[in-house]
């Protein structure tokens, strides 16, 4: 089978992209080809299909000019898009579309030329822009549903993107834009939720249920070689708002005889450092961007994993990624969080600070504790073989495609 896999990002960001590449090897391993469409960047992947991706366009600083005047019209419907997906197609004769993370830079421009050459359309739903303007159903530090029955307008109101009025602004319009023609709800076949939570979060927002489908992410099983822990506890993500990190931070700075380990990148960074510099905590490290055997070595060699995380999480990879390594993985009790921890079996929750200070001294102090249910949650990763994710989603490609 010839699969378009579409996605904003042909290199990885986040979890969702790396999914994304995740997904193209495992169909590929199949037999099928795989051809991606996506954005131009330095940072992206070699592909013989580059010369079909849409032009790089930088969202990551609101400002007024001529250059953003043109990115804003490309967030609404992009001409460029649309003639160079038509291209592909034209060339490829793709049979299925897969998309990911389209927004902005890529827009539901692409959706109704997919429709019209008869290709069914997949998509993944990574983030809540189905719904929510800002992608979060989160901002000012805190869980948000205020656009809830298309009260898009708070959006703008209440500086949801980048605290900004003028970014704010442009993504109340998009979303309004994009309902009122109704691209998704009208182009898109079947819509993939990676949790429950999150399909039933859709639903209860308007999504047609009868689209929607839960199936989780996969993840590989690793063969680790073991490694000695050493006396650290470890988060690894991206550094932004929504991964309540700020909290973290103050929870260590009262637990000054553990050492706690930060791993990734993002527009948090500069603000966390210098929050750790001023108030002289010394037992918080940064490590920058890891990937790889070098990221799994430190997973490894920790006590355990936080994830703090203050929004609510779609799914968690990286609490995949820690049982995967036999880890313990203590989250806030967000999201799809629930689905995949199962409290004191393979991992724990808190919900506020106090309850987190509480369990991250508990835990480690029990080493044995965390060790044997690491090896409990490194079982529970056979729930997520990638095999089983191949199957349902044959079966989800190929419900998609009767009728054409």
């Amino acid at each position: 089978m010839k699969i378009l896999n579409i996605n904003k990002f042909y290199h990885i960001q986040g979890g969702a992209d790396r999914h994304y590449f995740d997904l193209t090897k495992l169909l590929e391993r199949h037999g099928h080809k795989v051809i991606p469409f996506s954005m131009h960047s330095d940072k992206n992947n070699p592909s013989p299909y580059a010369q079909y991706f849409v032009s790089e366009v930088d969202l990551s600083r609101p400002k007024f000019s001529f250059k953003a005047l043109f990115a804003l019209g490309r967030i609404f419907y992009s001409l460029e898009a649309k003639r160079k997906i038509r291209a592909l197609i034209q060339k490829e004769k793709p049979e299925i579309a897969h998309i990911h993370n389209i927004y902005h830079q890529i827009s539901p421009s692409i959706l109704g030329v997919l429709k019209k050459h008869k290709i069914p359309i997949v998509m993944t739903v990574n983030d809540y822009k189905l719904i929510c303007p800002n992608y979060q159903l989160f901002q000012h530090n805190k869980v948000c549903e205020k656009c809830r029955k298309r009260k898009y307008y708070q959006c703008f109101f209440n500086k949801c993107v980048k605290d900004s009025y003028l970014a704010s602004l442009a993504n109340t319009l998009e979303m309004y834009f994009h309902k009122a023609f109704r691209f998704y709800e009208r182009y898109v076949n079947i819509f993939i939720c990676p949790s429950k939570f999150m399909r039933q979060k859709l639903t209860a927002w308007g999504l047609p249920q009868a689209k929607l489908v839960t199936l989780p992410y996969f993840i590989k099983e690793e063969y680790i070689t073991p490694l000695e822990e050493k006396d650290y506890i470890l988060f690894f993500g991206r550094l932004s708002p929504e991964k309540g990190l700020d909290l973290l931070i103050s929870v260590m700075r009262k637990l000054p005889e553990i050492k706690l380990k930060i791993v990734g990148e993002g527009p948090e960074k500069e603000k966390l450092e210098d929050y750790v510099q001023k108030n002289h905590i010394s037992n918080v490290q940064f490590l920058g961007y890891k990937q790889g055997d070098e990221l799994k070595k430190i997973i490894q060699k920790s006590r355990f994993v936080v994830v703090p995380s203050s929004w609510q999480e779609v799914f968690g990879l990286v609490v995949l990624e820690s049982f995967n390594l036999g880890k313990v993985v203590l989250a806030s009790k967000k999201g799809g969080l629930q689905e995949i921890i199962r409290e004191g079996n393979t991992g724990f929750f808190f919900q506020n600070a106090a309850e987190l200070a509480k369990k991250i001294q508990s835990l480690y102090q029990n080493r044995e504790t965390t060790q044997k249910i690491g090896r409990r949650a490194r079982r529970e990763i056979r729930r997520y073989n990638p095999e089983v994710y191949y199957q349902n989603l044959m079966k989800i490609y190929q419900f998609a495609r009767q009728g054409y």
